[in-house]
């Protein structure tokens, strides 16, 4: 099936990282984009920096564990950019600690954001997706899904992605509606800094290592991800659904 005419992308989890890596790319397919964040004033720059590329773009602060929120801010990014056709779910935190440190709030809050933000988030664009017979959900999940250490709350998140994105593929197929998992490995973002900085290490130094651990030698960088999406989100996977790649530079699962 050929796209919707409306070709409008929601990324959530927007502002940075891997998130604003994926809304300059599918802006660069020729995709409206709303960028979603907690951080209302970085998802405005990266939408101003889309729009000063000649691109159609809208950044909306929110929280996407809030379902009152995620419904507005939906319903708004349809009004001002058209039907919502694309949903990338990276939204995501960590709370790190081992088990018998980690507190009620630590596995809460990630498991609300993670999971809680992506169904909210699902629930609300499938609408769009249905109505036009042609959608795409992204579910970002991450190699921490096989496990790892300190990340009970965290892998739990990821593992529990990779089970909605196979039931979203199966319940939304008929519509014409894709959902895949992107399942990174060690990736260059403020996340990963702000690990090594709580391990005590340096950001290089702990890039360097990780690098000596993955066959391709070299660590991932947010364009890698944002590649991968632009696949997931063609016409040419139209007939991959409910799959979860591991974009790690090496075997994972």
């Amino acid at each position: 099936m050929s796209p919707s005419p409306s070709r409008v992308a929601i990324v959530t989890g927007a502002a940075r990282g891997i998130g604003a890596a994926v809304a300059r790319r599918l802006a660069a397919e020729g995709f409206a984009v709303a960028l979603l964040d907690l951080d209302e004033a970085g998802c405005r720059s990266g939408a101003d920096a889309i729009t000063a590329d000649g691109g159609r773009a809208l950044g909306v602060g929110l929280d996407v564990s809030d379902a009152a929120q995620v419904d507005a801010s939906v319903s708004r990014v349809a009004e001002e950019l058209g039907p919502p056709t694309v949903l990338v779910n990276n939204a995501g935190i960590t709370r790190d600690n081992l088990l018998f440190k980690m507190s009620e709030q630590d596995w809460d809050s990630v498991i609300n954001v993670h999971l809680r933000g992506s169904f909210l988030m699902s629930r609300a664009a499938q609408k769009y997706m249905t109505e036009q017979g042609w959608g795409r959900i992204v579910n970002l999940s991450s190699t921490s899904a096989l496990g790892n250490r300190g990340q009970a709350n965290y892998s739990t998140a990821k593992a529990g992605l990779q089970g909605l994105t196979k039931t979203l593929a199966i319940e939304l197929g008929k519509f014409g509606v894709t959902a895949n998992a992107i399942a990174p490995g060690f990736i260059a973002t403020d996340m990963t800094r702000a690990t090594a900085e709580r391990l005590g290490v340096s950001f290089e130094d702990m890039q360097k290592a990780a690098a000596q651990e993955i066959p391709v030698r070299r660590v991932g960088q947010p364009e890698d991800i944002a590649g991968v999406t632009a696949f997931l989100v063609s016409d040419d996977a139209s007939f991959v659904s409910g799959q979860v790649i591991y974009v790690a530079g090496g075997p994972k699962d």
